[in-house]
């Protein structure tokens, strides 16, 4: 099973940036699209952006949409999450994850691999 380990979050003012990195171990990674979610204080898990196997497609938030960009590197094991003009309505604890299908369903629950998150707080 392939583990992935979160890093790069921080305090950021508004309007900031932050760059998020995801390590996976195992050459099995590449075989997953990799997802991001975040989670708020007292909210529910929420999706933020996936993108598939060979990195040609890519899915959004709305919210989000525009702001970050996730991309990954399957020759290193690794993906990111580049967050641009941040707000602080994007604090949360941030997760990467994997799922064996090519486009899933955005729920938390069909998702696995699950990292121990990154912290991301957003200062006004």
């Amino acid at each position: 099973q392939v583990q992935l380990v979160e890093s790069g979050g921080g305090l950021v003012q508004a309007g900031g940036s932050l760059r998020l990195s995801c390590a996976a171990s195992g050459r099995a990674f590449r075989t997953y699209t990799m997802g991001w979610f975040r989670q708020a204080p007292g909210k529910e898990r929420e999706f933020v952006a996936f993108i598939t196997r060979n990195g040609d497609s890519t899915f959004y938030l709305d919210s989000v949409r525009g702001r970050f960009t996730i991309s990954r590197d399957n020759a290193k094991n690794t993906g990111s999450l580049q967050m641009n003009s941040l707000k602080p309505e994007d604090a949360a604890v941030y997760y990467c994850a994997l799922n064996p299908s090519t486009f899933p369903s955005i729920s938390p629950n069909s998702w696995g691999s699950w990292g121990q998150g990154t912290q991301v707080t957003v200062s006004s």
